[in-house]
């Protein structure tokens, strides 16, 4: 812990977002009531006084233990463009800020008001899925499998689901922000924890989130040693990757390269951790103006005006670069002006892996292909298994998914 402290006090905190963890210390007493309370939580799932329900379907949960953004969105998106190559995918996700109620699967005609902008910003990007909202996940995993409601669901991803001890999920996906490790955290009010640390004992998978491209050999070995996980516990690293930036409302993709250093960029979000991605664009240019609301925030017309006047005041060349998650409301939102719709881009985010890539795309597919009830699934692992045993000779045979 002595030297992972070293390697956190010694970056640059202009540069990034968390690296100096802030404790409020007066707050502690409190944290300490906080933190009874979910301990007798935890207990009482432990105990069995509180049940958890498993599926006979694979269940893979995404979380975090920490108030703000660990990267949830891109991670839950890398799982499907994983498994939708193999399997028929579901996910399911509380829809947080939603207008509505109860168990809803996203149709054509669904809005970021009626489902919430993540499960909108998933259905928009695979429309070949299913995405369903509700806040009881185990009634939403049972509606998804009931075989009425979808058919031949194949497995759930839960996104944000690593708290909610209701549902037990085949793998647990806890995600760690690496700029502000959970290890060096203190429990809410005087910190950003929402369960105390033992919690991370939970997880299957452990991954640290938003590294830096050149994370060098010596903090992995630093952050995998503090992080002291048990031996049945696997750790990854990943880090963020850009595409090219997408028109909102009209025009063409351009590469994000196409933002030079004379170019002045409002930078639009309404996302819980902003601030890394303002990093990221500095490269680029150095004239980023911030205009920052709340994370989920509903844009008001007081809040239309003061996108247009903004962006109206900056000078030649500008443009206008926002989230994708930010792009499900703002495509709901009313009297934008024409020069802010014609100028204002999504910039698309996904994760690599910095190690061991495979080892964890083998691992999930092992899964959903072992614990699979899909009858082509099945059929198809049972006809390879048939195949093997009337084989005289020892070869490994490759499983054939279903094709999309």
């Amino acid at each position: 812990s002595t030297l992972g402290s070293k390697v956190w006090k010694d970056k640059n905190p202009e540069t990034m977002e968390g690296d100096f963890i802030k404790i409020n210390e007066w707050l502690l007493p409190l944290s300490w009531l906080y933190g009874l309370g979910v301990r007798l939580r935890n207990f009482c799932f432990d105990v069995g006084l509180l049940k958890s329900h498993s599926f006979d379907i694979p269940v893979i949960s995404v979380g975090n233990i920490t108030v703000g953004g660990t990267g949830k969105t891109p991670h839950v998106e890398y799982l499907v463009s994983l498994l939708r190559k193999h399997a028929s995918v579901a996910v399911l996700s509380r829809g947080y800020k939603r207008k509505s109620h109860g168990f809803i699967i996203a149709d054509s005609s669904a809005t970021a008001r009626l489902i919430g902008d993540e499960p909108m910003q998933m259905k928009k990007k695979f429309g070949d899925i299913t995405v369903a909202v509700d806040k009881d996940r185990v009634n939403g995993i049972r509606r998804l499998t009931d075989g009425k409601t979808v058919k031949d669901i194949d497995v759930v991803l839960l996104d944000d689901a690593f708290q909610h001890r209701y549902v037990k999920p085949g793998i647990n996906i806890l995600l760690v922000d690496y700029h502000r490790l959970i290890i060096y955290d203190k429990l809410l009010p005087a910190g950003r924890l929402r369960e105390p640390l033992n919690g991370k004992n939970r997880a299957d998978i452990v991954i640290v989130t938003k590294c830096p491209k050149d994370l060098k050999p010596m903090e992995f070995r630093v952050i995998t040693k503090a992080m002291n996980l048990f031996p049945y516990q696997h750790l990854y690293f990943t880090t963020l990757v850009y595409d090219n930036l997408c028109p909102v409302f009209c025009g063409k993709d351009r590469p994000l390269s196409s933002i030079t250093p004379d170019i002045n960029v409002l930078l639009l979000t309404g996302i819980a951790s902003p601030k890394q991605l303002a990093v990221d664009l500095e490269p680029y240019t150095k004239h980023i103006h911030k205009l920052t609301f709340s994370d989920h925030h509903r844009f008001t017309s007081a809040d239309v005006d003061l996108i247009n006047n903004t962006y109206a005041s900056l000078p030649h060349p500008k443009l206008i670069v926002t989230t994708e998650k930010d792009t499900t409301r703002l495509l709901e939102t009313e009297g934008l002006s024409e020069d802010v719709r014609h100028n204002m881009y999504a910039l698309p985010v996904k994760i690599a892996f910095m190690e061991n890539q495979e080892k964890f795309n083998e691992n999930i597919i092992g899964y959903v292909r072992k614990n699979s009830r899909n009858s082509i699934l099945a059929k198809t692992k049972d006809d390879n298994k048939s195949r093997n045993s009337h084989n005289s000779g020892n070869r490994p045979r490759t499983i054939s998914f279903r094709n999309h």
